[in-house]
């Protein structure tokens, strides 16, 4: 559990500015489970420069609780919390400051969102939360008040943890959790997960992920888990010592990240997801009469097909469909053995490629469209699928024909260009699982939007 938290103070000298406003949100990672925000009553004069800057002055503060009457406040919605501030070691000097004021030594861990921006988003101009959270496309209001600040670090720091793809801050975060220590109950663990789109890690009471997956119902996916009677579910309740999991609104994105974080993180229960996903591929190969054939076979070596499937009847379901729905030639497809036409034509539903009738030039217009539209060669496109929340959408990025990975972004936040994506991109590798599930998965999906780039 995590405490986000911004102050305002009067300025002036080092360790004897006070408070003048004081916002917390108690962040469990997802969303905001509890808050404090409250003016409070410094004791001493605010600096002029202050007062311009926050609007906050003297006049305002006279019945506002001095900081001894909100402290106990503050010392129970921080208990057992990391506190996460963007410049942290300002905010916990501030309070600590003003506890010892009152003879109370307050120890918190804390994260700082400008240290973990220059880790995970390396290379920005500038990281001062105004600016940074700009350039990422995070709304703000409110700029130098404390509720609109500290509303500002939540967002950003919910983008670093997506972007932390080691999962370092989670795994840091259970290993000081006293309650990880102890046994679990499982229908405790499954009471506190949603029942959302997403990416679920099974880790042990020292924080390693043992088991990643994912699921479009979290909550349910879990209780499987716990209630099998398998060996590798058996494996999975002695194990447990909590599960955390990423929110993706999407299943493509959900998708892609557990194929990478298993790679990445190499869970011990997940031996068998390891492996390439894919065995058979789309090929296609000109005949001596110049048409255009298509062919599913099983890939070998460094071939590269035009799309791939999990096995051979997945892809002779996606030749048969596309037959149909391009009016394409049995017999040039693969999926009719003859010397002469093939049964679509006797049908009227091929024009005649298989006997020459239908000019080449014709057909293969068609054909290469086909190709084109299940290709990521050379293109740049984005496709855009649901967000976690209403006004949210997620975005992926093909550049040259190449996955760079994901993104979410708030739907007053336009995206025109690949500059614009990048600067909140989260960065993934391009390898054939990843271009597999994004293939397949516009072929199951015909809604998915596309947005073709002019980069």
């Amino acid at each position: 559990m995590y405490v986000v938290l911004d102050i305002e103070t009067t300025g002036g000298k080092f360790n004897e500015e006070g408070i003048t406003e004081i916002a917390i949100y108690k962040f469990d990672g997802h969303k905001i489970v509890d808050q404090f925000i409250s003016l409070v009553n410094p004791e001493r004069d605010i600096q002029p420069f202050v007062v311009n800057l926050t609007g906050i002055n003297s006049k305002m503060l006279r019945s506002a609780p001095k900081f001894y009457e909100v402290a106990k406040r503050i010392v129970e919605i921080t208990k057992d919390c990391i506190l996460v501030a963007h410049n942290a070691q300002f905010d916990y000097r501030i309070l600590k400051t003003e506890f010892r004021r009152l003879g109370f030594d307050f120890e918190r861990e804390n994260l700082c969102t400008v240290e973990l921006s220059k880790q995970l988003i390396p290379d920005l101009p500038s990281y001062s939360l105004g600016k940074l959270v700009r350039s990422l496309g995070i709304p703000v209001s409110d700029r130098h008040r404390a509720a609109g600040d500290a509303t500002a670090t939540v967002k950003l720091f919910k983008m670093l943890l997506d972007k932390d793809v080691e999962k370092t801050i989670i795994k840091a975060a259970i290993r000081l959790d006293p309650k990880h220590q102890m046994e679990p109950k499982l229908t405790d663990i499954i009471s506190k997960l949603p029942s959302v789109t997403g990416v679920y890690y099974v880790h042990q009471a020292d924080g390693e992920i043992v088991y990643i997956g994912k699921s479009k119902n979290i909550k349910s996916r879990i209780n499987q888990h716990f209630t099998g009677q398998t060996p590798k579910s058996k494996k999975i309740q002695l194990a447990v010592a909590t599960v955390t999991y990423d929110e993706t609104g999407s299943e493509l994105v959900a998708l892609l990240k557990e194929s990478e974080e298993i790679k990445r993180n190499k869970p011990k229960f997940n031996r068998a997801l390891r492996r390439t996903i894919f065995t058979h591929g789309l090929f296609s190969f000109r005949d001596a009469e110049g048409y255009i054939n298509l062919k599913v076979e099983k890939i070998k070596g460094n071939q590269k097909p035009i799309t791939t499937f999990s096995n051979h009847d997945s892809g002779k379901s996606f030749m048969t469909k596309i037959v149909e729905q391009n009016q394409l030639c049995q017999k040039l497809c693969g999926l009719y053995k003859t010397a002469n036409s093939c049964f679509g034509y006797d049908i009227k539903s091929c024009a005649g490629a298989c006997i020459s009738e239908e000019p080449a030039e014709a057909y293969n217009k068609r054909v290469l469209n086909l190709i084109e539209s299940h290709t990521f060669k050379d293109q740049n496109m984005i496709l855009i699928d649901d967000g976690r929340e209403v006004d949210e959408r997620s975005a992926i990025l093909i550049e040259n024909g190449v996955f760079r990975g994901y993104a979410y972004y708030n739907l007053n936040f336009q995206i025109h260009t690949t500059a614009v994506l990048k600067s909140i991109l989260t960065p993934m590798e391009h390898n054939k699982d990843a271009q597999h599930i994004i293939q397949s998965f516009m072929r199951r999906h015909k809604r998915l939007k596309i947005i073709k780039l002019q980069d």
